[in-house]
């Protein structure tokens, strides 16, 4: 049987998944089998850490409003603050109470005063 040449569709896949990984280091971005293993590898983490990012931004945000309302009263619990706030109605969310919580304390205490009362 004779060879056939594979034309340039295999050659067009090969540097279509060679541009993906260009800005790897060694041989994850020269030799062709390892360049398929790491883009498959670097697509999963990208998955992945997209629910952990939002995950930690979560907690972050969490620990911020925590911090302040502890100043404010030692007494006052953050699940308590929530609880009250969805009791209240008061359509706030964790990022936006968190920058509150950042640039304007005052702002935060008024709030979780309100709530108390």
């Amino acid at each position: 049987m004779t060879r056939t040449r594979r034309g340039y569709i295999a050659r067009r896949r090969r540097t279509k998944i060679r541009l993906f990984t260009s800005s790897f280091r060694g041989a994850h971005s020269r030799l062709t089998r390892t360049i398929t293993q790491q883009k498959i590898r670097a697509l999963v983490s990208t998955h992945r850490d997209r629910d952990r990012q939002k995950r930690d931004f979560c907690r972050l945000w969490i620990t911020r409003i925590n911090a302040v309302i502890h100043e404010n009263g030692a007494s006052y619990s953050y699940s308590r603050f929530i609880h009250d706030l969805y009791k209240r109605q008061l359509l706030l969310n964790r990022k936006r109470l968190a920058q509150i919580a950042i640039s304007n304390r005052n702002c935060l205490y008024m709030i979780s005063n309100e709530i108390i009362k």
